[in-house]
C-alpha cells in the first residue's frame, strides 16, 4: 500500500467523521416509504404476532424482496413449512441477508445486507431440511414478486482493484440504481479494511451493482467491468498490489456465470491473457462509511482506472 493512498484513506476518515448524520437517501439508496407498523419492525427490530402475516402459507412461485429497498432476498423454491407461524427459508440469495449476534445475546439477528431492514432470525440445526437452516422472516419485512412479474432489481458484483475507482465508474453506467463497496471471496466474517489489506482474509475489494434490468443487462455492465480495469493484471491493479486487488466476478446465478464467461472467452480470442476470476457470490460484506462513494465525497478522480475499449 503506498503513502499517497494511506494518506488519502485519512482524509477520507475525516470526511467520513463530518458526514456521520448521512441517512441511506442521501448516499442514494432509493427506500421506499414504511408504514408505522412496518417500521416498527423493519426499523426497530420488532416481531409481527406468529400465524398472521400475509406469507405465513404463501405458496406461490416467485421472489421475496425486501419491503423497504426492493433488494432480492429469497426464493420461493427455498421456503418451506416449520409450522412456526412466520415465513421459513432454509437459503437465501447469495450475498443478500447479513448476519449479527441479537441484542438479546442469544439468538443471531438476520437483516437486508443492502439497506439493513430488520427481516427477523435465523436458526441451526433444527432439522428440518437437508441444510439445516431456518430463517425465521416476518412477512411484513418483505415483498412478494411473482414469477410472471420480473424483479424490479438485479445484482451483480465486481472486483477489479480499488474499489473506489471501480465504484466510481460503474455507478455512471445507464440503469445502474445503486452502487456499495466491500468485501466478498474470504474467510472471515466482517472483515475491516485493515485487515483485507493485510491480506490473511482472502476478501477481494468488490463492488455490489444494483441495477434495473429493463434499463440495461448485466452483460453490458460486465462488458463495461472489463474496459474500466486491466483484466490481465493477476493479484494487483496498478500501482495497488495484493491478493485483495484481483480481477473477478462474483456471480449469482447459472446465467451470471455463463455471461461473464463468455466475455472471457472473446477477450481471449482477441489475444487478450485474461486473469479474470469467476467464483460463486457468498457474503458480500459492506466496507466503511468513509469508502462509500469516496470520489464523490473527496471531488478526486480515479488514480488506477480509466476506460479502454476492449470488445
Amino acid at each position: 500500500m503506498s503513502a499517497w493512498k494511506w494518506t488519502t484513506i485519512a482524509l477520507g476518515l475525516i470526511l467520513a467523521a463530518c458526514n456521520q448524520s448521512a441517512t441511506p437517501q442521501e448516499n442514494g439508496m432509493l427506500l421506499n416509504p414504511l408504514t408505522q407498523e412496518e417500521e416498527r419492525v423493519i426499523l426497530y427490530k420488532g416481531t409481527e404476532p406468529p400465524f398472521s402475516g400475509e406469507y405465513c402459507q404463501n405458496k406461490n412461485k416467485g421472489v421475496y424482496v425486501c419491503k423497504r429497498c426492493d433488494a432480492p432476498l429469497y426464493r420461493s423454491e427455498d421456503k418451506f413449512e416449520s409450522h412456526c407461524g412466520w415465513p421459513s427459508f432454509d437459503d437465501e440469495i447469495p450475498g443478500a441477508v447479513k448476519r449479527e449476534p441479537d441484542a438479546d445475546g442469544r439468538r443471531t439477528e438476520i437483516l437486508c445486507t443492502r439497506c439493513g431492514a430488520h427481516l427477523g432470525h435465523v436458526f441451526l440445526g433444527e432439522g428440518f431440511t437437508d441444510k439445516n437452516t431456518r430463517h425465521c422472516v416476518n412477512s411484513i419485512s418483505l415483498k412478494f414478486i411473482p414469477v410472471e412479474t420480473p424483479a424490479k432489481v438485479q445484482t451483480a458484483y465486481f472486483g477489479g482493484g480499488c474499489f473506489w475507482g471501480m465504484e466510481y465508474l460503474l455507478k455512471e453506467a445507464e440503469g445502474v440504481v445503486s452502487t456499495r463497496v466491500g468485501y466478498m471471496g474470504g474467510h472471515t466474517q466482517n472483515p475491516t479494511y485493515k485487515e483485507v489489506c493485510m491480506g490473511n482474509t482472502g476478501h477481494a475489494e468488490t463492488v455490489e451493482v444494483v441495477f434495473d434490468p429493463a434499463k440495461t443487462t448485466y452483460e453490458k455492465l460486465a462488458r463495461l467491468f472489463f474496459e474500466i480495469h486491466d483484466p490481465t493484471q493477476e493479484n494487483r491493479q496498478g500501482p495497488d498490489i495484493g491478493e485483495q486487488y484481483r480481477s473477478v466476478i462474483f456471480v449469482t446465478d447459472d446465467a451470471q456465470k455463463a455471461t461473464a464467461e463468455k466475455l472471457i472467452h472473446e477477450l481471449m480470442d482477441k489475444g487478450f491473457k485474461v486473469a479474470t476470476q469467476v467464483l460463486k457470490a457468498d457474503t458480500f460484506w459492506p466496507a466503511e462509511d468513509y469508502h462509500q462513494d469516496y470520489y464523490e465525497k473527496t471531488g478526486k478522480h480515479p488514480y488506477c482506472h480509466v476506460y479502454k475499449k476492449r470488445f
